[in-house]
């Protein structure tokens, strides 16, 4: 990548049962770029990846929710995993972030299930997005407009559908970093 991201920080927040390729996959490009990516959690210590429904490898946490300020960070990357965004959307301190972010105007990329914290959190009310595909009534419920591609980009939102889209879905996401 030709443009350097050196100084920015971008967090991921996660918990066991993230789809691990929706976490490695923008973790490499955006670190490729220069820029801190720092995993966030609700608990110290280490979280889980999943290969779809199997446990993978283990991650470091960087910082937890609770103790991570939006002020910190240039972005968020919600990945996805059924078991992760089941239990994310549902972690106050997690909302918190992900809330404040998009008040300061800052992007925040969500890919596959990793929308449903976006749901219960009222952020997707008027936008266009992407995600796996079983999402598509909690996100037309909640007020959004559904799309099957492989990366929709509305305002600061950034949404993909499956690991597949990763490629497409970095591309936005260093894009958005760069302006």
């Amino acid at each position: 990548m030709s443009t350097s991201l050196s100084g920015k920080r971008v967090a991921l927040l996660v918990t066991d049962g993230f789809e691990q390729a929706e976490l490695t996959g923008p973790k490499q490009a955006l670190e490729q770029a220069g820029v801190r990516a720092e995993i966030l959690s609700a608990k110290p210590g280490k979280v889980t990846g999943w290969n779809h429904t199997t446990p993978a490898d283990s991650f470091s946490v960087d910082k937890t929710f609770d103790a991570a300020k939006i002020e910190d960070y240039d972005a968020i990357v919600l990945p996805g995993g059924v078991v992760n965004a089941d239990t994310i959307r549902l972690d106050t301190h997690a909302q918190s972030l992900v809330r404040a972010a998009a008040g300061a105007g800052k992007p925040i990329a969500v890919i596959c299930h990793g929308a449903w914290i976006l749901a219960s959190t009222d952020l997707v009310r008027g936008k266009t997005m992407t995600s796996w595909p079983s999402l598509t009534d909690d996100l037309k419920n909640a007020g959004a407009t559904w799309v099957d591609r492989e990366v929709v980009v509305d305002g600061t939102l950034i949404s993909s559908r499956k690991p597949d889209d990763i490629p497409a879905f970095n591309q936005k996401l260093i894009e958005a970093l760069s302006a």
